[in-house]
């Protein structure tokens, strides 16, 4: 939820400020949508690497290697947004997303049937963490409708 959260307030920050500068690129949502995907792709890929072993619990005694899963998908986020910035790579990256998204779904039904917390110190309440399941659709969704 609080991905929705980011998605819709830089998209809706990037729509505002097309309109306020009057730059005809950010008036139009379908632009600010990716740009706001890329953002929150990348910025979410950027604090996967920036402390990996804050993430890890959502694996731990489930799959081996966890900081080194949890840098794989810091790096893939970051490549698939930064794909979403370039039509030539648009297609390829939400593919990549959209299959990285369906790969990690498994870590956060883990959270939310073992009542763990989710990442980033978020409520850990589990109206919460079983409401981020109910979202990871509608990212993927949000990234096919950026085609």
């Amino acid at each position: 939820m609080a991905f929705l959260s980011g998605l819709l307030l830089i998209g809706l920050l990037l729509l505002l400020t097309g309109t306020i500068t009057d730059l005809s690129y950010l008036q139009q949502w379908d632009n600010d949508a990716r740009l706001a995907a890329a953002i929150m792709f990348i910025l979410i890929g950027g604090m996967h690497l920036a402390k990996p072993r804050k993430l890890t619990y959502m694996i731990e005694g489930w799959l081996p290697y966890t900081v080194e899963l949890v840098i794989i998908t810091g790096i893939f986020e970051i490549i698939g947004g930064a794909g979403l910035l370039f039509p030539v790579t648009q297609l390829y990256a939400v593919w990549g997303l959209s299959i990285l998204l369906i790969c990690m779904f498994p870590a956060n039904i883990r959270v939310a049937v073992k009542n763990l917390p989710p990442p980033g110190g978020l409520p850990a309440k589990p109206w919460y963490t079983w409401s981020r399941l109910v979202f990871q659709p509608v990212y993927i969704l949000w990234l096919w409708l950026l085609l």
